[in-house]
């Protein structure tokens, strides 16, 4: 056991005698996801570290403190990579944090999202105690697959110390083409894109235009062109990484910014703002000024729900308001891993 970890352990069994909610923080690149973070902070940045990898396996295990950007780099040397394509949201973001959040990019409809990457985790609970799932480690009798729970829990059953991830080989050819065309014609060739046998690894709409990701070998990139047709970008990784990361001027324009996902071949939603599609059609970003209750309705018509992002109203329901059935077993998830409720304690609803 490491010194970081022996010594948030000994934190959060003070904070449990104390009854001190614990605000987990590792580079802080996302905290603006959420409600607004409560109580002491535990840090987690310093346990940081890649334990084992060898590009033989296709597996990787690090330190939850790790940066993203360090991990990145050693995968690139061995020519690898994430399957998921994590946006970062900043310089120092962590693999603890992305995979709290739960966060994928363009490529998540084709190599799966981050919880299909996690293989297992050695977590810090609210008992302080160390427990290990999945991976090599411990199989869970009950067929439950507790460390993908921890994906996209916020922090709120645990602080993640470690985990084990399924990485991929990068392709050996890239290539985007773009077509002008309008946003409903858009969404019927992305869509039709997830049923043919084409390589594609990332699909987008974004002011008039429809951009499609190739990624395979130099023969199956270049037939798929042949088949597809539209005009090649040169250097279109920038373009990419704009989009993961939020950085076109899109995401700055002042409004609201919701996240609705619905199914991808559903039609343009009658809701005033503009639009963004992602993930071929399944992730679709909206800047508008309509009010919260108008959105989630008309987005709920459409059998999707909806994250209230950023720049929305303090009082707003951030994430999409849970069912009493399903809130229920999200408390009884909660009081088995952290029954004090001192981690994270409100991030994702209150009272949870």
């Amino acid at each position: 056991m490491s010194d970081m970890s022996t010594a948030m352990q000994q934190q959060v069994h003070d904070a449990i005698g104390s009854r001190t909610p614990l605000h987990i923080c590792g580079g802080n690149s996302k905290n603006f996801l959420g409600h607004a973070p409560q109580g002491e902070v535990l840090p987690a940045s310093m346990h940081s570290g890649i334990i084992e990898y060898d590009p033989r396996e296709l597996v990787l295990t690090a330190r939850a403190g790790t940066p993203l950007a360090e991990i990145e780099a050693a995968l690139s040397k061995a020519g690898q990579m994430l399957t998921f394509e994590p946006p970062h949201f900043g310089a120092h973001a962590t693999l603890g944090g992305t995979i709290a959040c739960g966060l994928s990019g363009p490529r998540r409809p084709y190599a799966g999202a981050a919880r299909d990457a996690m293989l297992g985790c050695k977590l810090l609970n609210g008992r302080a105690e160390l427990l290990r799932f999945g991976g090599q480690v411990m199989k869970n009798v009950a067929g439950y697959d507790v460390s993908r729970l921890m994906v996209g829990a916020y922090g709120t059953l645990g602080v993640l110390l470690e985990c084990s991830l399924k990485v991929l080989p990068r392709p050996a050819a890239s290539l985007t083409l773009i077509h002008e065309c309008a946003q409903e014609e858009a969404i019927g060739r992305m869509s039709q894109l997830l049923s043919q046998p084409v390589p594609v690894d990332a699909a987008c709409y974004h002011t008039g235009h429809v951009y499609i990701r190739l990624a395979g070998s130099e023969q199956a990139v270049k037939q798929a062109h042949a088949n597809l047709g539209g005009a090649v970008i040169e250097n279109a990784a920038p373009f990419w990484q704009s989009l993961r990361e939020q950085q076109l001027p899109f995401f700055h324009s002042g409004k609201p910014l919701y996240r609705v996902l619905v199914k991808p071949a559903t039609a343009p939603l009658a809701i005033p703002g503009a639009w963004l599609l992602d993930w071929g059609g399944a992730q679709r970003w909206l800047a508008s000024d309509a009010p919260v209750a108008d959105i989630r309705k008309g987005v709920a018509a459409a059998g999707g729900h909806v994250t209230c992002w950023r720049g929305h109203a303090p009082a707003a329901e951030i994430f999409e308001p849970l069912p009493a059935p399903l809130f229920k077993l999200h408390q009884r998830l909660k009081l088995s891993f952290d029954p004090h409720g001192i981690f994270n304690r409100g991030r994702m609803y209150p009272h949870l």
